[in-house]
């Protein structure tokens, strides 16, 4: 992918389908619409999954609490995207098997009753899943569960075990924009949509902004695709200012604790908190997720950040559920993404739906697609692109179900071997390549021959090479610090110090691709250092600030 590239194209072609918005249902769409033979440009006003997509519990799930829901209150929409969910759960990990992998769950009892409960919801869960290669649940008693999660409270009585997915949703979001890119796709990150023009009220260009260089720029689509999350209203508004408003945004939090919390490879769910949620503990590369909360949002214009009644929420949700509860000084970082939630009659947003609407606006042309979550991107995107071909009056069938994104084709975990011997690197730098960038892993190890300092590890405690940020500029159109730091990487998410740390060498390699001067690679790297110290300093987190200030 090359932005100025797609820049020049935007500017000089029309295309058949403009999708504003680069998170997972966009950047699915835009994949789905080129494989079709449509002309499509993908288009964000910040980074490629740079919000919500990002931000996730990086879980592929049919959905435990929707199945629970879905029987007590004989609701069928809930079961139905308990069905969907399982089903696309196998062809998220099947496409991209780099990017994501079957996960182990552990959920602790506290008495029989509640651990045949739970057994009994998580073998119909097994069952609507039908044949896959997911391994199947089952209950485990005390000295079983402790084996498998040390930290685990010794006053439950047993524990469930059973089995969901787990993905790396910002690469797999770049992952769908980078394989829309190669099937035609014109892929353009940092582009705002401030407006349209019509003929005879119907959108016929938006009119667009380069949020790097200010400069204007105009697209021409015979259908725009409004992929916007939860800031989709702010496009249908300025497609149609009498339209009502549709999404009810909702904030969830996360959490980031060493991985001795768990010192397990398995995940644990918490089924039950006081205020009636679903916690996860969740591995993450050296680390642990906890989240995540569930609460009303208003602002748009602010990013969602962890807040210190947040910070204790987790930490209290997790004290039942482990022998040694960590406090706050074993936060080392945190972040909140907002949810997309459809509005309804329901009361609150624990019980809104997620499932997902495209709805076609008549005056303007528009088609939005709203709701939806990770798990069903691809089929959002299906739906959508089918509407698409119906107003376009071209239909053609969706193919996106058995196409390998890029670095999943061929994919071959053990072929770090084969890398560490050809070009000489350290063997826990050959897996992070290969979990990273599957089988473009090898163009990455290329990159580390070109100048010997490409070849050295950005921090001794990490894996992440040098030349890395070299391939993410050159062919993932990464153009800020953050765009490496907290979406290529996702050490943003997991270290706010060891990030803060490491900025300086990332901003010298990015500036030596991108011709950046000193004075500005420098104001970069201030910037982004105020920053993690405010979301610390918002996290009301003292013991991170005083070594993120020594860092």
């Amino acid at each position: 992918m090359n932005r100025e590239q797609s820049l020049k194209r935007l500017r000089e072609e029309t295309v058949d389908i403009c999708i504003i918005g680069a998170g997972a249902s966009g950047a699915g769409a835009a994949l789905d619409a080129a494989l079709r033979g449509y002309r499509v440009a993908l288009i964000d006003r910040g980074d490629i999954s740079g919000e919500t997509s990002s931000r996730s519990t990086k879980l592929i799930h049919g959905g435990v609490r929707y199945l629970e829901q879905a029987i007590k209150k004989l609701d069928l929409a809930q079961l139905r995207q308990v069905r969907h969910g399982l089903a696309e759960r196998r062809t998220v990990i099947r496409n991209a098997p780099h990017l994501a992998h079957p996960l182990a769950l552990l959920t602790p009892v506290f008495s029989a009753f509640e651990g045949l409960y739970i057994t009994i919801g998580l073998t119909l869960y097994d069952l609507i899943a039908r044949q896959d290669s997911f391994p199947k649940g089952r209950w485990l008693n005390r000295v079983q569960a402790l084996a498998k999660m040390p930290t685990l409270t010794p006053r439950m009585h047993s524990a469930v075990l059973y089995y969901d997915g787990q993905l790396n949703d910002a690469r797999y979001a770049l992952a769908l924009a980078h394989s829309a890119s190669e099937a035609g796709a014109t892929v353009a990150n940092y582009v705002t949509v401030t407006g349209f023009e019509r003929t005879n009220g119907r959108l016929e260009t938006a009119i667009g902004r380069d949020e790097l260089t200010g400069e204007a720029v105009e697209i021409k689509a015979r259908l725009f695709l409004n992929c916007t999350g939860p800031y989709a209203d702010t496009i249908r508004l300025l497609a149609n200012e009498g339209m009502e408003r549709r999404i009810r945004p909702s904030k969830g939090v996360h959490i980031v604790l060493p991985r001795e919390t768990l010192q397990s490879d398995c995940a644990m769910l918490i089924p039950s908190t006081a205020d009636g949620r679903v916690v996860f503990a969740i591995p993450f590369d050296d680390k642990v997720l906890v989240g995540t909360t569930d609460d009303d949002y208003t602002d748009l214009t602010k990013e969602p950040v962890l807040e210190p009644q947040e910070v204790d929420y987790l930490l209290d949700t997790l004290r039942p559920y482990l022998a040694k509860t960590p406090d706050k000084a074993d936060v080392q970082a945190g972040f909140g993404g907002i949810r997309p939630l459809i509005v309804s009659s329901r009361s609150d947003t624990k019980t809104l739906l997620r499932d997902h609407e495209v709805e076609h606006d008549p005056t303007s042309n528009l088609l939005s697609l709203l709701g939806g979550k990770w798990t069903t991107y691809r089929l959002m995107a299906q739906d959508a692109i089918d509407r698409a071909g119906e107003l376009l009056g071209k239909s053609a069938p969706s193919s996106t179900e058995t196409h390998f994104l890029v670095g999943g084709e061929n994919y071959r975990f053990d072929d770090w071997q084969r890398l560490a011997s050809q070009y000489g690197l350290p063997a826990d730098v050959c897996q992070h390549l290969m979990r990273t960038y599957g089988t473009r892993a090898e163009q990455v190890a290329k990159l580390s021959r070109e100048q010997p300092q490409f070849a050295q590890k950005v921090a001794d405690s990490l894996p992440y090479l040098n030349a890395e940020v070299v391939y993410q500029v050159r062919h993932e159109m990464a153009v800020t610090l953050r765009d490496v730091l907290a979406r290529r990487w996702r050490l943003e998410l997991a270290d706010w110090q060891l990030t803060s740390r490491v900025t300086p060498t990332v901003a010298g390699l990015m500036a030596g691709e991108l011709g950046w001067s000193d004075s500005h690679s420098l104001a970069q790297i201030a910037s982004y250092r105020s920053l993690l110290t405010s979301f610390v300093s918002q996290a009301g987190l003292p013991a991170l600030q005083s070594e993120l200030s020594q860092a």
